[in-house]
């Protein structure tokens, strides 16, 4: 038997990883060869490229209520629950509450609403700056989703798939178009201090590239960690030790072609690097002028920390930022709905409006593509009754979103649910067909914004949706 020590040295060093990347004989070895080549033809999944359609919009911002706002109580008034106020549900085939423990009442809303803007539409009175923004918002009443519980339905509503490990719809995005500017991410979340249920998978990649998952920044301190070089550390310093850094794992990664993250965390070395020099003075909302901030709300109570979000937005999209997703919640309020949601009402409202009044006037509003909504509605009963300590549960069938900017129906409210609004009954579409809508604005055709991936080539939609023209201007 040979002995390992007769083996050529050139020979002996070739590991199994190397032996199946140099196999070069068969059809199926200059296929992948072909393959590789196209796709190192891309500098970076970051890199900015035309989409597959005349887009209506260039960027999105995407405003997450995360716990299901109450569509009753927000903008689809119900006066039927009036009339029926405590008295006791009546469940049959078509309204199936979300919660079947228990006796379950009708809940009218504590809130009064009222026609807003030229459109008339719905809106309750607590929205008091959003109301002068109406005549440029489509609202739509007809999305359904699939899960009464939190993570699922977040997940679903943030990825389209309930179950997690898809990726967002912001690195969906970013995969399709890159990014406008290379000094920043492509996709960046703004969340709360206790992260939404489900977790920083809200806005991973799942199986795409590394480089493409959300960057979120911190809701208080420094926005993000490390950002600042240590005391002494001269940027040139800096440089020289990145540059050793890069060599050694270019070297490293040469070896390796298949380890994605490897070259998704050399990207974000340099990332980091630009970002030094760019992120403090974005950041830095004293910048603004100060009618500005008060427009937001900056500075005072309830809304100084959604409003700061709301101008943070508006000046990452500025400066070329694809998708930046704000968290606001949580709407959860199964009791003291008229407390909880009042709260939440008066925190987003002002920060809100002044993003929309903001953009319009900048001349942004038109491709920037806004979308307000939660993972799922609420139902028109609650399953206990406590004195005034009324609330809702979960409704994956009946909710509302709407969208402003970017192309969208402005000034009118598209679909409609039942009297009680317990399911849609017009317009209805599950949430695959609003995925498939917010790509069309952005000039994706869900179909062709595909990646493969286990064997398959996978899309936001799971498995084709339809554009939901009603909410197209």
């Amino acid at each position: 038997m040979t002995s390992r020590e007769s083996i050529p040295q050139t020979i002996a060093r070739v590991s199994r990883r190397q032996s199946l990347y140099g196999l070069g004989t068969g059809l199926g070895s200059v296929a992948l060869t072909a393959l590789l080549a196209s796709e190192s033809t891309v500098a970076s999944p970051l890199t900015a490229r035309p989409g597959h359609l005349r887009a209506r919009a260039t960027r999105c911002i995407f405003l997450m209520m995360e716990g299901g706002p109450s569509h009753v109580d927000t903008f689809d008034p119900k006066t039927a629950l009036t009339k029926l106020h405590l008295k006791e549900f009546q469940r049959n085939d078509a309204m199936q509450s979300a919660m079947s423990s228990g006796k379950r009442y009708y809940v009218a809303s504590p809130f009064r609403f009222r026609k807003a803007g030229e459109c008339g539409a719905d809106m309750c009175e607590n929205w008091q700056h959003l109301a002068s923004c109406a005549d440029d918002i489509c609202f739509y009443r007809g999305c359904q989703v699939d899960s009464v519980n939190h993570p699922t339905a977040m997940f679903q509503m943030n990825t389209g798939n309930r179950f997690g490990g898809d990726p967002a719809l912001g690195a969906w995005v970013t995969h399709g178009l890159g990014t406008l500017n290379a000094d920043f991410p492509g996709f960046i979340v703004l969340p709360e201090v206790s992260y939404p249920q489900g977790g920083p998978a809200n806005w991973g990649n799942g199986f795409l590239p590394a480089q493409l998952q959300g960057t979120p920044l911190r809701a208080k301190g420094s926005p993000i960690l490390d950002l600042s070089p240590p005391a002494g550390v001269t940027r040139e310093h800096q440089r020289a030790n990145l540059d050793l850094l890069t060599k050694l794992n270019a070297s490293h990664l040469a070896e390796r072609p298949e380890q994605r993250e490897l070259a998704a965390r050399m990207d974000a070395y340099e990332l980091a690097f630009r970002m030094q020099m760019q992120v403090p003075g974005i950041l830095d909302l004293n910048q603004e002028e100060r009618h500005t901030r008060e427009l937001y709300g900056i500075g005072q109570e309830p809304t100084d920390a959604f409003g700061r979000k709301c101008l943070l937005a508006r000046r990452l999209v500025e400066r070329g930022v694809r998708f930046v997703q704000l968290y606001a919640g949580t709407w959860d309020s199964h009791d003291y709905i008229e407390r909880a949601h009042g709260n939440l009402i008066r925190q987003v409202d002002q920060p809100i409006a002044a993003l929309l009044i903001d953009l319009k006037r900048r001349g942004l509003l038109d491709d920037t593509l806004v979308v307000w909504c939660g993972e799922f509605g609420r139902t028109p009963d609650n399953g206990v009754r406590m004195g005034t300590a009324f609330g809702r549960d979960h409704n994956p069938k009946a909710m509302t979103i709407w969208l402003a900017g970017g192309g969208v129906r402005a000034g009118h409210t598209i679909g409609a649910t039942d009297e009680l609004g317990a399911n849609a009954v017009e317009c209805v579409h599950h949430v695959r067909d609003l995925h498939v809508t917010l790509l069309h604005l952005l000039g994706l055709d869900d179909n062709r914004l595909t990646y493969l991936h286990a064997g398959r080539f996978k899309q936001l939609s799971q498995f084709g949706g339809e554009v939901i023209r009603e909410l197209i201007a």
